[in-house]
């Protein structure tokens, strides 16, 4: 979708709302399509002293399978969208991620709104920040609690246990 500029580009303070949904499904994360219903983006494009500037949010639920517990997992994301629109980049090789070039007085909507979720999509899907895993000896899941599995001691110790045994 593009998002006509024209009427502020020359006005310095002037302001245009914006509210999309953008189909991601096709997008292949990993193994995964962690996203199968629209990324929702909401904002505003601010011409701030002939810089225009567009934030908002943009936020999906994403569906995947934890890379620490292999749950499948279903989890709402709120992503800030704060980047910088121009009329042509100055130099291709240092381009910016966050620096998007206008297609004459029009932002392409879609393609700002993918680069932005791949950007700040984690490397790793978790359930939750915290997830703890999995036993790497009998495979429990440790989120739901302790497993029985006894610590093995580290080897550096050993002649220390025996003193202890004594």
């Amino acid at each position: 979708m593009l998002l006509g500029l024209s009427k502020i580009l020359d006005c310095p303070g002037a302001s245009v709302s914006f509210s999309t949904d953008v189909d991601l499904s096709d997008l292949c994360y990993g193994v995964t399509h962690p996203v199968s219903e629209a990324v929702k983006a909401q904002g505003t494009v601010r011409n701030t002293a002939g810089v225009l500037v567009m934030s908002g949010q943009i936020t999906t639920c994403i569906h995947g399978v934890c890379d620490r517990c292999a749950s499948a997992f279903d989890r709402q994301i709120r992503f800030p969208l704060d980047v910088v629109l121009v009329t042509e980049m100055a130099d291709e090789e240092n381009e910016d991620e966050r620096v998007f070039p206008l297609e004459g007085d029009s932002a392409d909507l879609d393609d700002i709104v993918r680069t932005v979720f791949v950007l700040n999509l984690d490397s790793k899907l978790l359930c939750k920040e915290d997830c703890q895993g999995l036993c790497c000896r009998c495979g429990k899941n440790l989120n739901d609690g302790p497993c029985d599995c006894q610590k093995e001691l580290d080897p550096r110790f050993a002649a220390l246990r025996q003193l202890l045994e004594k």
